[in-house]
């Protein structure tokens, strides 16, 4: 399918109203997404059968939750904050995986786009403007959708490391706060259990 067929199928509808708005981003998870499960041969997950492990959370993730069906709360996409664009997919019931990283220099927002998001960030955009950003992004989503999964990234099967099964444990809580924490989530603090956010406060 070529980026127009695919602007218009189900598919991406689904993942631009998750996110909100299209971009090059959201068209980046969409590419991912679709060759990391076209790789595993499988569809989208119902429970925990597949693993997703992102290395990034920029906008190319809703895609690829919306498409893999692994979500933070059924405890199968995984973050690593390496800011890398390094998603992992894992099949469970097979034991295999794949993990593609964006090739280097790929699909880089051009200096034009750089300056007018800073324009949108401190205010000083003019509806001009914005107009001419919403033109250069979707010409960005187009090349993006326009091409093939591995001219847009390296994919390297990969058979270790897939994360356990997402922890189901009762909650105890805080001995600073006193609000219930997952009990593998409190930390040991001169002989009491404190939770991350008291730690980090």
């Amino acid at each position: 399918m070529n980026a127009q067929h695919i602007l218009q199928s189900e598919d991406f509808k689904r993942c631009k109203a998750f996110h909100g708005h299209v971009c090059g981003g959201l068209a980046i998870g969409y590419v991912a997404a679709t060759a990391g499960l076209a790789w595993l041969k499988e569809m989208r997950a119902l429970d925990e059968e597949l693993v997703t492990v992102v290395e990034t959370d920029a906008c190319c993730v809703d895609a690829i939750q919306v498409l893999t069906g692994c979500t933070f709360g059924k405890g199968n996409l995984l973050y690593k904050d390496y800011g890398k664009m390094g998603f992992t997919f894992f099949n469970r019931r097979t034991g295999q995986g794949v993990r593609l990283v964006m090739r280097p220099d790929t699909f880089r927002a051009s200096e034009r786009q750089i300056e007018l998001f800073k324009k949108t960030r401190d205010g000083s955009i003019t509806e001009a403007e914005q107009a001419e950003l919403q033109i250069l992004g979707m010409q960005r989503t187009e090349a993006v959708l326009n091409t093939p999964a591995d001219a847009l990234f390296s994919m390297t099967p990969v058979t270790t490391g897939m994360p356990g099964k997402a922890r189901i444990e009762p909650s105890q809580p805080c001995s600073r706060c006193g609000e219930p924490v997952m009990a593998s989530k409190l930390e040991s603090v001169d002989g009491t259990m404190v939770c991350r956010g008291c730690l980090a406060s």
